[in-house]
C-alpha cells in the first residue's frame, strides 16, 4: 500500500523537477510543463498495460448490480469525510445531509450497498480537503501531474496526505481486506471513467492539454460554485 510518506516524496520531486523545467513554459499555470507531459505519457502507458484491460474486464463480466453495490459502498464511505470537509468550509448544509446520506444508506442500504438517500432526495456532493484549502483562500499554485495518482496542483498534492487519513477505509483491518479494497475501489473508479476516456481519445488533439484544463477548470468551479458534482461516480469511493 502506498504509505502518505511517498506521496510526500512525490510531491517534492514533481516541485524540484519543474525548477529545471520553467523556462520556455507557454502556460503560465503550468510552469513544469516539460516534467509534467513525461509523468503524464508514462501514467497513460501504465493505464493502457495495466489498468485499463483490467477495468474493461470488471465492467464486461462482473454483474451491473455488483458493480453498482461495490460504487455505492465506498461512496458511502466517502460521504464521511465529504461531511467534516463540508463543516470546514463553513456549510453546515452540505455537511449535515453528508451525516444523513451515511445514516440512511448505511441503516436502510445494506450498509452503504444501496444508495436509498439520493432517492429519497440527499444529494450527493463529493469534498476532500484541497476544496477546503481553496474555500479558506489558499491559492492552487502550478499544475501537477504526480506520478500513478494523475493530475494535481500544489495545493491539492500538499492536501492529498490529510484526505488519506480522512478516507475511513484507511483504518480497515485486516491490512489484506483493506489492500483488496483499495485495488477494487481502483479498479471500479476507472471502470467508471472508460467511456469518458474513449471519447478523450477520440476528440483531444492533445491529452496532456486537455486533461490538465478540464482538471484545473473543474477544481476552480468546485470551489466557487455551489459544490454540485457533475458526475458522482466520477468520484465516489476514491482518492482523487
Amino acid at each position: 500500500m502506498i504509505t502518505t510518506t511517498r506521496i510526500s516524496a512525490l510531491a517534492l520531486v514533481a516541485a524540484l523537477s519543474g525548477c529545471a523545467t520553467t523556462g520556455g513554459a507557454s502556460n503560465p499555470q503550468d510552469p513544469l510543463e516539460g516534467f509534467n507531459r513525461a509523468v503524464f505519457t508514462f501514467n497513460d502507458k501504465l493505464d493502457q498495460v495495466a489498468l485499463k484491460p483490467v477495468a474493461t474486464a470488471y465492467r464486461d463480466w462482473l454483474p451491473s448490480f455488483v458493480q453498482t453495490g461495490i460504487n455505492n459502498f465506498f461512496g458511502n464511505l466517502g460521504d464521511v469525510w465529504s461531511a467534516v470537509n463540508g463543516y470546514l468550509q463553513g456549510s453546515g448544509v452540505d455537511g449535515t445531509t453528508a451525516v444523513m446520506r451515511v445514516a440512511v444508506n448505511t441503516t436502510f442500504g445494506l450498509g452503504g450497498l444501496l444508495d436509498v438517500s439520493s432517492a429519497a432526495g440527499l444529494q450527493k456532493k463529493n469534498k476532500d480537503f484541497g476544496q477546503t484549502l481553496g474555500k479558506w483562500g489558499v491559492s492552487p499554485g502550478p499544475y501537477v501531474v504526480l506520478p500513478l495518482f494523475g493530475p494535481s496542483n500544489v495545493r491539492d498534492t500538499a492536501a492529498f496526505p490529510v484526505d488519506l487519513y480522512g478516507d475511513v477505509w484507511t483504518y480497515k483491518y485486516p491490512v489484506r481486506w483493506r489492500n483488496t479494497g483499495t485495488v477494487v475501489r481502483l479498479i471500479d473508479k476507472r471502470a467508471n471513467l472508460l467511456d469518458a476516456g474513449t471519447l478523450l481519445e477520440e476528440a483531444a488533439l492533445d491529452k496532456y492539454e486537455f486533461v490538465r484544463d478540464a482538471y484545473t477548470q473543474r477544481r476552480q468551479s468546485q470551489i466557487d460554485g455551489p459544490g454540485k458534482d457533475d458526475d458522482p461516480k466520477a468520484d465516489d469511493g476514491a482518492s482523487k
